[in-house]
């Protein structure tokens, strides 16, 4: 990147997940090419050493430079003030603890007087304290715009002639949601009356989103105008995997000696870990369709329990010629790109949606909960993968898990998933650059606007 002055100081602040750090790092690596910005990094102490090890592998420490925030809520340890393997049952406790952050906060941004604020969901207070200070704040939301666009349909209009209804959900997924949206507005927005979208109002000028016209053009359309901001896509941040570990290497290994397009990837993120009754469904699935897999499972942190436990009786010997399970990290991305994959099972993380359909590989779609059952929903709609249909009792059951992986794998049915799944990814790969440089040049100029008015 070429010199040039000024140079402006952004600060980041994301929510304290792994989904929610790292598109804003991988954003920051991707707009310091771009612009002479100097960014300041905001999070707990327990998630900086992960934070730091992504500066130092991109050779980053002259332009991110670490903030830590403090939570003063005594219901949560440290250790805890991260999403990563804490237990389910303690999410709404660190959301609420998180509020407890504004003090701290407020003492940071007096201090480093940054140019503008990047902030995420779960803290609006940290736009009004930089706004208050004439400090333009530029919500960042790691979310796809159809997700954005039926919730706005679901809390605000209930319009009839709302274009995408095919991706609201049914009602009981509808009430899951209903359940966090009213925790949030007793908890983070204090019952504001723009409650969920207070967030977007208090953006300066634009609102971003990690997305690409290439895949969501319609939705970003559409969202721009309810929103009444701008929104300006930054694409789908897919991390390229540059290094090789030695377990990187055995599962790579594995997989070029299948079959091209034979071979299904199954995970479902790190911060979502299955129960027993739903391991029992993914392997009786994976084991009644007979397809390649590499399945990617995980267990809290302090849960003692070993593979051979947790899985069937026995799956692991019967299954053994054509499919391994791993516990420890994989390159996902390698996996995905690797011609031999034909599909990836997956809860349907907006990342995770993003990398499968960056690298044309259509998803079989298993959501759980929150934002992930709509963009499952989109998945389908959108003919880049496939929904698993629950049964009566709104359960997904291994035999259905199986008539679908076939059918995608197997069928001349998978052949046109794959068809759509690739023609998205060009269009996402072909506006990628140009996404990022306009994304960069609108924070520039709102750095600028603020430098004109000091």
């Amino acid at each position: 990147m070429d010199s040039r002055t000024p140079s402006f100081n952004i600060l980041m602040f994301p929510w304290l997940a792994h989904g929610h750090i790292f598109p804003y790092l991988e954003l920051s690596r991707r707009i310091l090419k771009r612009k002479n910005f100097h960014i300041y990094f905001c999070s707990t102490a327990i998630n900086l050493p992960s934070i730091k090890n992504f500066i130092d592998e991109n050779k980053l420490e002259n332009s991110i430079e670490l903030v830590e925030i403090h939570l003063t809520s005594q219901e949560l340890p440290p250790h805890y003030h991260t999403t990563k393997n804490l237990p389910l049952h303690l999410n709404f406790t660190l959301i609420k603890a998180f509020q407890t952050a504004d003090s701290s906060f407020s003492d940071i941004i007096s201090n480093l007087k940054p140019d503008l604020l990047i902030y995420d969901g779960y803290q609006p207070w940290s736009a009004k304290q930089a706004l208050s200070q004439d400090i333009p704040a530029v919500h960042f939301a790691p979310f796809g715009a159809a997700t954005l666009s039926v919730l706005h349909y679901h809390h605000k209009f209930k319009d009839p002639s709302f274009p995408f209804l095919p991706l609201c959900l049914p009602d009981q997924d509808t009430n899951v949601n209903d359940g966090l949206a009213k925790f949030l507005s007793a908890h983070v927005f204090y019952d504001d009356k723009d409650g969920l979208f207070m967030n977007h109002k208090l953006s300066s000028d634009i609102i971003l989103l990690k997305t690409s016209k290439g895949f969501e053009g319609k939705y970003i359309e559409y969202y721009s105008n309810v929103s009444h901001k701008k929104v300006v896509p930054v694409g789908p941040l897919v991390k390229q995997e540059n290094t090789s570990e030695e377990g990187d290497l055995e599962v790579l290994k594995w997989l070029s000696m299948k079959d091209q397009l034979s071979t299904v990837y199954i995970s479902f993120g790190s911060e979502y870990f299955l129960n027993k009754e739903e391991i029992e469904v993914m392997a009786k699935g994976l084991e009644i369709s007979e397809v390649n897999f590499i399945w990617v499972i995980r267990f809290p942190i302090g849960e003692k329990i070993t593979l051979k436990e947790a899985l069937p009786r026995g799956f692991l010997e019967r299954v053994k010629e054509r499919g391994i399970v791993v516990e420890t990290w994989v390159p996902q991305a390698k996996i995905l790109a690797h011609p031999n994959t034909a599909a990836f099972v997956s809860h349907c993380g907006w990342s995770s949606v993003n990398e499968s359909v960056y690298y044309g590989v259509p998803i079989i779609a298993m959501p759980f909960k929150l934002n992930m059952l709509i963009d499952a929903r989109l998945v389908d709609v959108d003919g880049v993968g496939v929904l698993v249909r629950r049964d009566e009792g709104n359960l997904y059951t291994g035999e259905e898990l199986a008539r679908t992986i076939i059918k995608v794998v197997f069928y001349e049915s998978g052949h046109g998933l794959r068809w759509k799944a690739r023609q998205v990814s060009d269009e996402m790969k072909r506006v990628e650059e140009e996404e990022l440089d306009e994304a960069a040049e609108q924070l520039w100029q709102l750095c600028l606007k603020k430098k004109e008015r000091v």
